[in-house]
């Protein structure tokens, strides 16, 4: 049940996300996008002393992650 959870919540961050930095893609790379991004923003979050202590912390956390995932892809593939 929880990895279902995190896929929801994994698509919802990258949809918001990708909404954001207007990016065009489908479900599955909305997942991808939030998966990483979210592990992105919690890892950079606790380099700097940001810890999410719930579900809303961590959903915004996920969402800076994808943004900047978003960013630093499109540097690098264009």
């Amino acid at each position: 049940m929880q990895i279902i959870v995190s896929l929801l919540i994994g698509g919802l961050v990258g949809w918001l996300a990708g909404k954001i930095m207007h990016s065009k893609g489908g479900l599955l790379r909305n997942i991808l996008v939030g998966i990483v991004g979210g592990a992105l923003g919690g890892w950079l979050g606790s380099l700097i002393g940001v810890n999410a202590t719930g579900w809303i912390s961590s959903i915004l956390i996920g969402i800076g992650g994808s943004c900047l995932l978003i960013w630093i892809m499109r540097k690098l593939f264009k």
